[in-house]
């Protein structure tokens, strides 16, 4: 019996749910918060989450906030519901009731259509970022920690490449840099933290000592590449 079951209900949380104390029937969509046995019957989920299910929602809700952070910056002119959904929707009226004072205050010195710019389009990105959990909500929950580790490297690269940081003397001639450079670091810690779990600290956690690698790369490498130099080498025949 468990076998057939096994068969014809795949996944954790497809299976047969109790009908007139009986379990005939079809396999289906087992209720919100429930998943299946060995036995492909859904029942109650009773275990708290795991680290690795906190991080996943942790991702899910600083996605938005690092959304809205990025078109503020972008925008200010200087070069059956799960948990998930239900988080968006509070996201989506906190932000119409907040977010205007929040980019007035931050954006004072411009125009009013360049200042809410960045609220329209959160309006674009709160519909995509619904449909992405509603239809691809499993991929993410196993592929969020390299989309973490990818994105942050490559923002990171972008915005200190756009600033044109070369030595650390120009990272840190401003606390806006240090402030990107400190955030980008916690989401590096917060990939690495992802993907190994924590499962045996004693082998997982000198892996954070590699957060800071990317950005030391960068400026270590960066004046060998600089466009200008090489330009000039080419031309004098080097």
């Amino acid at each position: 019996m468990a076998v057939a079951m096994s068969s014809t209900c795949p996944g954790h949380y497809c299976g047969k749910m109790l009908i007139n104390g009986s379990f005939d029937g079809e396999c289906g969509v087992c209720p919100r918060g429930e998943k299946t046995n060995m036995q492909k019957i859904c029942e109650k989920c009773t275990e708290s989450p795991e680290l690795y299910d906190w991080l996943y929602l942790g991702f899910m809700a600083m996605l938005p906030l690092l959304l809205h952070w990025f078109f503020i910056e972008w925008y200010s002119g200087k070069k059956r519901y799960t948990i998930v959904l239900i988080y968006y929707a509070f996201c989506l009226v906190f932000m119409m009731l907040l977010r205007p004072l929040l980019v007035k205050k931050i954006a004072c010195g411009l125009g009013k259509s360049d200042r809410f710019k960045s609220i329209y389009a959160a309006l674009y990105f709160f519909p995509i970022l619904t449909v992405l959990q509603a239809v691809g909500g499993g991929l993410l929950y196993y592929a969020f920690p390299y989309i973490i580790l990818v994105l942050s490297l490559v923002t990171l690269a972008v915005y200190m490449s756009a600033s044109e940081i070369q030595s650390f003397k120009n990272l840190a001639a401003k606390k806006k840099r240090l402030v990107v450079l400190f955030s980008h670091w916690l989401l590096h810690a917060y990939g690495i933290i992802s993907i190994s779990r924590l499962d045996k600290l004693e082998q997982d956690l000198p892996l954070l000592a590699l957060v800071p690698g990317p950005a030391l790369f960068y400026l270590l490498t960066a004046r060998f590449t600089e466009p200008s130099r090489i330009l000039s080498e080419g031309g004098n025949g080097h």
